[in-house]
């Protein structure tokens, strides 16, 4: 469990963390910690808070209550884009890239932003950070369809495109929620060892909500299961996978 982990080797740390909606407890209580290098799934049936918890966590969703620490900092009051600037960076359950530019013009475009940077008359546009980009989009897979417009790449490549953005600001945290919604089965094994194996090389911890159990249990370092905005179970995938409520309440098995 979490408090195993040694005090310099916690990349997050969530204490209490709740959110309502009204009446509803979308998130309620949850303590979680995580540490350096860890890929972590988040699962749980559809409303069990996943996504919310992203939410929380990112500070696109204001708390209730509880803290959130990101490498020994007090992130839980900071608007989005200075938790990005602490090296958090994430992608969303909806395809989020700019259809009518290349993936080439994609990535360019979010190193201008993560650099501050805007291009002038005396710097022709296309050739800003082209190389940069370029290096990113072969990481992920994707250095033959540079020049292509992103808006007739397949779903799969769209979502390696979305990888190689959150990839551009050099996090040390990487959030995927869903990253392989609407792809074939072959696609999601395959995106997600892309994933971990780009975590593998650079360090990076990873924490990511996914549906898929075979994409969960091929990938995970560690598993926390989430039912009704609570964590009801977390650790190794072959603990999570023996666990009878986690086999009650999401995996569908009788136990």
């Amino acid at each position: 469990m979490g408090k195993e982990i040694e005090e310099q080797d916690v990349a997050l740390r969530i204490k209490a963390l709740t959110k309502h909606f009204g009446g509803v407890m979308a998130v309620y209580g949850v303590d979680m910690e995580i540490a350096q290098g860890d890929i972590r799934a988040i699962i749980g049936p559809n409303g069990a808070g996943k996504t919310t918890l992203f939410n929380l966590i990112t500070g696109d969703l204001s708390k209730n209550q509880g803290r959130v620490h990101f490498r020994g900092q007090d992130i839980s009051r900071m608007p989005p884009y200075k938790i990005y600037r602490c090296g958090i960076s994430r992608t969303f359950q909806i395809t989020s890239i700019f259809l009518r530019l290349t993936p080439l013009e994609n990535v360019q475009t979010a190193l201008l932003s993560h650099h501050r940077r805007h291009y002038n008359i005396f710097t022709p546009a296309k050739s800003i950070y082209r190389q940069e980009a370029l290096d990113i989009l072969e990481r992920v897979s994707l250095k033959e369809q540079v020049l292509k417009p992103s808006s007739i790449m397949s779903h799969g490549d769209q979502r390696r495109l979305e990888l190689a953005i959150a990839l551009v600001s050099e996090p040390q945290l990487l959030m995927l929620d869903e990253p392989t919604a609407g792809m074939a089965p072959q696609e999601r094994r395959e995106t997600m060892e892309l994933v971990a194996r780009i975590g593998e090389e650079e360090g990076l911890t990873i924490l990511f909500t996914e549906h898929d159990m075979d994409v969960v249990f091929a990938v995970s370092k560690r598993i926390t299961v989430m039912h009704q905005g609570r964590i009801i179970f977390e650790g190794k995938p072959q603990e999570v996978r023996a666990n009878r409520e986690v086999q009650r309440v999401y995996l569908g098995e009788d136990g």
